[in-house]
């Protein structure tokens, strides 16, 4: 094993480093989060361009990584909803941005075009996928990239206080509840981005162990 590296996990969502942190606990790294080295944000947010979660992913962590000089952990996420084309998509964090210019509001704002856009829409054609791709970057090369999905259902009315984002609408129909009903134990073992966190803590143990700079081949399917 290598000496313990320090990795940027490259996001100021307080609740995805909580999730990303949980999962990696238990490997000798160093986790820090964007806020907690640039707390005054003077790096600039990069633009999402990309059309796919993992073209975002990677530009993110590149971005980041150049930026820091640290490797630099992104994730891009989102919901794809059959009945609206895949949207919102790459778009889910900002699908109601043009309804709302309080980032503190904004999850609300989401949600609220969400349920607007499925008015009259029957539970069966209800279904979508929560989609996480992970990429890691050492600022010119993608080291390690992980993808998690999981299937729902869109409800007709928020369920439960935890979570974020879009969790309070998305229903797990083999548990009969939302993923903000469940505890963070219990989203995490199941969750897109779970799944993709634990894929990544699983490769990024044997890549320390081979070694520290090789690149390792995305495995994925976008």
């Amino acid at each position: 094993m290598t000496t313990c590296r320090k990795i940027l996990i490259a996001t100021r969502n307080p609740a995805k480093v909580r999730e990303i942190k949980a999962i990696l606990s238990g490997i000798p790294i160093e986790l820090v989060s964007l806020d907690e080295i640039d707390p005054e944000r003077k790096i600039p947010e990069p633009e999402e361009t990309g059309k796919t979660f993992a073209e975002n992913a990677r530009a993110k962590a590149a971005y980041y990584a150049q930026a820091t000089g640290l490797w630099a952990l992104a994730d891009d996420s989102g919901l794809v909803v059959d009945a609206l084309n895949g949207a919102p998509g790459v778009r889910s964090a900002r699908y109601a941005a043009d309804e709302c210019n309080n980032d503190e509001n904004i999850d609300q704002a989401n949600n609220a075009k969400l349920l607007r856009e499925l008015a009259g829409i029957e539970d069966e054609k209800r279904t979508a996928r929560f989609i996480c791709h992970l990429t890691l970057s050492d600022g010119q090369k993608s080291l390690i990239e992980t993808t998690g999905v999981i299937n729902g259902r869109i409800a007709h009315h928020p369920r439960g206080k935890n979570g974020f984002g879009y969790d309070p609408l998305f229903l797990v129909p083999e548990l009969n509840c939302t993923t903000a009903e469940l505890s963070p134990e219990q989203k995490n073992a199941i969750s897109h981005r779970g799944q993709a966190v634990r894929k990544f803590a699983a490769r990024l143990k044997d890549f320390l162990n081979v070694s520290p700079t090789a690149p390792i081949k995305n495995t994925n399917k976008e």
